[in-house]
């Protein structure tokens, strides 16, 4: 009877273990983060006490049971850094799920690469963001080394009033095909103002003209305004970002980590 009832309740058993696994992994990923660690801790306390009154363990067996999972993990502590890893791309995958293939529908002209690549890089970019700026040389490494990427940029005018100029009169250059142009005279010439942001039209050939009415329009603000509300939805708060995949990749990381990240991308498609 014994051998029989204690068959019985392995499986409580393991789900026990697992709770308290993944309570020990709550509790060290928030440790850091304010008052929500305690109420963390709260909870997962509870869920255990729970679990160990479904299986009818005794104190004796909880014990012990706590103290093979403590040992476990203090003899792998790397299984907390793998499951911190495979949280954090499940909730990167949430965050890009709320906004659908709309993150992957560019404005008309703001795309370079090539359009028909197997890999997406969404670009998130302010013109006063000097990180932004000395990401353009690893970006075109990357279109350079890897003919199979479609590059979509993501006007995000974050920093300054004149960010939002900037990236008004880039659009205006999107709509006369000459974006990735402007892009690049954009940073190359400074931090934006009036007298920069013209100079980087005439750089690249702009009718100034239409450039300057459709830099006004109610068209141009609105795709400025859906890239922020974009970025709130997404949950990120800087530039460059970019999304690779499932990927939110902050800050500028580099052509190796750029690159690596477009790996990644490649290999969970097959």
């Amino acid at each position: 009877m014994t051998e029989t009832k204690n068959a019985s309740r392995l499986p409580f058993y393991l789900l026990l273990i697992g709770v308290f696994l993944i309570s020990s992994f709550a509790v060290y990923i928030y440790q850091n983060r304010s008052s929500a660690a305690s109420s963390d801790s709260s909870a997962a306390s509870k869920d255990a006490d729970d679990a160990v009154a479904a299986a009818g363990m005794s104190d004796a067996e909880r014990k012990a049971t706590e103290a093979l999972v403590r040992a476990y993990i203090l003899e792998n502590p790397e299984i907390i850094t793998e499951a911190i890893g495979v949280l954090q791309s499940r909730e990167m995958a949430q965050r890009l799920e709320s906004v659908g293939d709309a993150i992957k529908t560019p404005f008309a002209g703001d795309v370079a690469g090539n359009p028909n690549g197997d890999i997406t890089i969404v670009e998130f970019t302010d013109y006063n963001c000097g990180f932004c700026r000395q990401t353009v040389a690893d970006v075109d490494q990357l279109l350079k080394s890897d003919g199979n990427i479609r590059l979509i940029y993501r006007e995000i005018p974050i920093l300054k009033p004149s960010s939002r100029t900037a990236a008004l009169w880039a659009l205006a250059a999107a709509k006369q095909g000459k974006h990735d142009a402007f892009h690049r005279a954009m940073f190359a010439a400074g931090k934006p103002d009036d007298a920069t942001i013209r100079k980087a039209a005439q750089n690249v050939g702009l009718d100034m003209a239409a450039a300057e009415k459709f830099a006004s329009s109610a068209e141009a603000n609105a795709e400025l305004d859906n890239n922020l509300a974009m970025m709130q939805q997404i949950g990120f708060n800087g530039t460059p970002t970019f999304i690779i995949g499932n990927q939110i990749i902050e800050g500028a990381q580099g052509f190796d980590r750029l690159n690596a990240a477009i790996k990644k991308a490649r290999e969970s498609k097959s």
